[in-house]
């Protein structure tokens, strides 16, 4: 095995017994990356001076791969937008700190949808990323580069973002776990917002059992953001250790069995998952979430709502790209924003100024909002007879690059994860298998969601270790 193709586990136990130290990993990352990345294009930047500098300093330490949006002192903070080119960040968000409290460096920033809008990493301003598994295709989004640089073997493992899916989709596009925590179980301080509502900070890795060290590295309680609580984070690792799936009830939604437009292989290969943990001791029982057919509605009312407020801070003013044909204060502000921002970033604001316009704000944004309570409250229902829901992560695996043009049918690549991060909980995407190769396509990973309640990361991680494990 080549050092880059480490997890974190198998690192650090090298690294503990002394065999390897830290800028022996970096070293071979950088090699996998000048020789590969060409390539995917994972990566936006690669400070690697700062990365050895960071290693030798913490010799035990294992680096991680970190999205845009996420700042980190000395380094580049684009969000893959023109309008934050030449912002470098004065601060590390506390993710960051934790990180490096936790013995993990930050090395190598990755791509993304800009701002974190999008499902397959063609909205970035600054390049494109591929699948790993097929060049002709996207890694999914927004943490596409995240998902792309951990499937291809170019990172330990990678920080990403989840608003309504996208940690959990490109994990399943590029065969890796990812996990996005329950709401406010992760701090948000220092990571740029796009719906402060739903943002949660997430590990994509290469297993179960990486993905809960991590998480249990940067989550905690923080008092530079509100919604994280006071109490002790648990030991994540410890519960996927424990995984087993004898005596626990897995629910499987009524309402999505009967959804038409999944693809085929997609649907054969969630089957599969549900018999598989029958035949491993699990109870599948059908429940139901009769409000999950709002959810999409709902998203794109609340999400851009909330983007066009943070975004409105990004002006040509205070930092990032100015324009130089303004003439005065007025023609700054617009000309600065219609030149920095990309089509998908301008449709957001734009619905999300409409729905909370006067006049219109009951209508949309008001009426979304009471409808995601509804969303919220299934959900409760549904754990007070489930430990954990399965089910597919997204309605097709991997599509080509340029394949999806319509923005509604981008869209509906969230179709699976938005109902989860509109209620808060916690879930996870776990690699389930790959689709029949055929003249139309190779074989492509697929991954399946498995949700359990808010703050139940452990008892996600105990159950997505034990699917893991049947899985293989």
């Amino acid at each position: 095995m080549e050092l880059y193709e480490l997890g974190i586990c198998e690192a650090r136990a090298l690294l503990e017994k002394g065999e390897i130290k830290s800028r022996d990993i970096v070293e071979a990352i950088i090699s996998r990356k000048n020789a590969y990345d060409t390539k995917v294009g994972a990566y936006l930047t690669f400070d690697e001076e700062a990365a050895l500098k960071m290693a030798d300093e913490n010799p035990k330490s294992v680096p991680i791969a970190v999205k845009d949006l996420i700042n980190v002192v000395g380094q580049p903070c684009t969000c893959a937008s023109k309008i934050l080119e030449g912002y470098i960040s004065p601060y590390d968000a506390t993710v960051i700190k934790n990180m490096k409290a936790n013995g993990f460096i930050p090395a190598g920033r990755v791509n993304m949808d800009e701002f974190a809008m999008g499902s397959s990493t063609e909205n970035s301003a600054l390049g494109k990323t591929r699948n790993p598994y097929d060049l002709e295709r996207v890694p999914g989004g927004s943490s596409g580069g995240s998902a792309a640089a951990v499937g291809g073997n170019l990172c330990i493992a990678a920080l990403g973002t989840d608003t309504g899916g996208s940690i959990r989709q490109p994990a399943s596009f590029c065969n890796c776990v990812g996990v996005k925590p329950s709401y406010g179980r992760v701090s948000r301080f220092g990571v740029t917002a796009f719906a402060s509502s739903l943002d949660q900070v997430g590990p994509l890795a290469k297993s179960v059992d990486d993905a809960a060290i991590l998480l249990g590295a940067i989550a905690g309680k923080d008092e530079m953001d509100g919604t994280t609580p006071r109490e002790i984070v648990p030991d994540y690792l410890a519960a996927a250790k424990a995984g087993t799936l004898k005596g626990k009830k897995i629910g499987v939604v009524k309402e999505y069995r009967e959804l038409d437009g999944i693809d085929p292989e997609v649907k054969r290969i969630t089957e599969e998952a549900i018999e598989k943990c029958a035949a491993n001791g699990a109870e599948i029982v059908e429940i139901s979430l009769p409000h999950a057919e709002y959810a999409m509605a709902v998203y794109y009312i609340i999400a851009p709502a909330e983007a066009s407020a943070n975004l409105a801070r990004f002006d040509g003013v205070r930092f990032g790209h100015r324009s130089a044909r303004s003439q005065d204060v007025y023609s700054l502000y617009t000309r600065s924003r219609a030149e920095g921002f990309g089509p998908e970033v301008k449709r957001r604001i734009i619905m999300g100024t409409y729905v909370l316009s006067s006049g219109y704000y009951d209508a949309y944004y008001g009426r979304a909002q009471k409808v995601r309570t509804l969303i919220r409250r299934d959900f409760e229902e549904a754990f007070s007879k489930v430990d954990a829901i399965l089910t597919p992560c997204a309605p097709t695996p991997a599509f080509r690059a340029g394949e999806v043009q319509d923005p509604l049918t981008m869209y509906l690549n969230d179709l699976f994860t938005i109902p989860s991060s509109l209620a808060g909980v916690c879930a996870s995407s776990v690699p389930a298998g790959f689709t029949k190769a055929s003249p139309e396509r190779p074989a492509l990973p697929v991954g399946v969601q498995l949700i359990c309640g808010s703050f139940e990361e452990a008892k996600l991680f105990d159950i997505s270790k034990a699917f893991e494990e049947i899985m293989k």
